[in-house]
């Protein structure tokens, strides 16, 4: 028995579409880093882009749970002294409605150049409108 080991000539990316309207953030994003990692399928292989390509839309209509709203901080550093600027999640949202779902998705990547060329599979959008029709993607559920 030899163990099969994918390469990109014989991997095959399906096209899915998920609806962030009322999903919680987190849940979300991890089911979307396992589809686009490929973890879903049998031959799955951790150094190659087994993976899919991803459209999240609605992605304003996203839930956090608790006081996330108010107490959440994303922070940024910009190298220099006194550089270390924070966000609260309602001003994210407010003013780039799908950051905070590219952001919890690209941390659940890995965070070398696999990861990158599998973030580059996603497309996240506000609004049920996306331009991949043509793609026919499937719908996938959040939860049960």
């Amino acid at each position: 028995m030899n163990t099969f080991m994918a390469n990109p000539q014989n991997t095959h990316a399906d096209w899915y579409v998920v609806d962030a309207n009322g999903e919680t953030l987190g849940r979300l994003a991890t089911l979307v880093a396992t589809y686009l990692r490929g973890k879903h399928k049998p031959t799955y292989t951790p150094h190659v882009n087994t993976g899919d390509y991803v459209i999240v839309v609605n992605a304003e209509k996203i839930i956090l749970t608790g006081k996330k709203w108010t107490d959440k901080h994303y922070y940024h550093y910009s190298g220099h002294n006194g550089g270390l600027s924070d966000t609260l999640a309602k001003d994210v949202m407010a003013k780039f409605p799908t950051r905070m779902v590219e952001r919890a998705i690209k941390g659940m990547l890995p965070h070398n150049s696999l990861g990158a060329v599998q973030f580059n599979h996603l497309f996240v959008y506000e609004g049920d409108v996306h331009p991949h029709t043509a793609q026919q993607p499937a719908i996938l559920k959040v939860g049960k």
